[in-house]
């Protein structure tokens, strides 16, 4: 296999449009998602489409031990990954003591400790040839306290906050580390954490275009890429650092209420 990238969440929007956009290019392909049955139409549909190869990896990363898991199939089949794309997630909608602990440490435990330990494990063999990018897919939501997604924005502040810190500390090397950080985009995730319901995603893009962006400014090594904001999110992410913290979280709050 050449030029491959291991896609997490790969099954359905941004981390499925940018599997597509890496086979279009001529890239082979680690898929991994717990839908076995998407993965496998995703696969038949690459292979056959691009003329690549793709590899299916069925695991629910919000499982410790998990990403150790993938890693090891992974050097078991002798593959060498170039690109990795933390990209599985999800959020829950809610008050923090209202929802289920089990469900907020199974995100926790996806958001944070899957990409994390994916990072480390993969790193080590980049590190070794001197090549490699990573992508992780973090938010707009990193940026600030999320009231009502409380554990959800806290774990894309861990991801886009450890993603610059890595960058950095590779600054010697040829590996790059970027952060792609959404805004609303049509995908799963709205139905998944209830955010559907509310004025977040009134105004959402695709996630092939967010998929594209990320890709792009992966391949050039850029450092954030924010992508799917419009202009007046542009204005409210600038203003962050100079408006008081009490009034962007009741806006936050405000917004996210169904």
């Amino acid at each position: 296999m050449k030029n491959v990238a291991l896609i997490t969440g790969a099954s359905s929007g941004i981390g499925k449009e940018l599997a597509k956009i890496h086979a279009s290019k001529g890239g082979d392909l680690v898929l991994v998602a717990r839908n076995e049955d998407s993965l496998i139409s995703l696969k038949n549909e690459l292979e056959f489409k691009f003329s690549v190869k793709v590899v299916n990896i069925i695991i629910d990363l919000s499982v410790i031990g998990s990403a150790k898991e993938v890693y090891e199939k992974v050097k078991a089949l002798n593959i060498n990954i170039e690109y990795l794309f933390n990209n599985a997630g999800f959020g829950l909608l809610g008050k923090f003591d209202e929802l289920s602990w089990e469900r907020q440490s199974h995100m926790i435990n996806l958001n944070i400790i899957a990409v994390t330990e994916l990072t480390y494990l993969f790193l080590s063999d980049m590190k070794k040839r001197n090549s490699g990018k990573i992508l992780n897919i973090s938010s707009i939501a990193s940026l600030l306290p999320g009231p009502l997604q409380a554990v959800y924005y806290a774990t894309k502040a861990y991801v886009t906050s450890w993603g610059n810190a890595l960058s950095e500390e590779l600054y010697d090397t040829n590996i790059t580390v970027t952060n792609l950080l959404p805004g609303a985009t049509k995908t799963n995730f709205g139905a998944t954490s209830g955010v559907d319901k509310t004025k977040l995603l009134d105004k959402a893009v695709s996630a092939l275009s967010v998929a594209q962006d990320g890709y792009n400014a992966m391949i050039k090594g850029e450092l954030d890429k924010i992508s799917g904001v419009g202009c007046f999110q542009n204005i409210m992410i600038r203003i962050i650092p100079f408006v008081p913290k009490k009034i962007f979280l009741k806006y936050v709050r405000q917004i996210q209420e169904v």
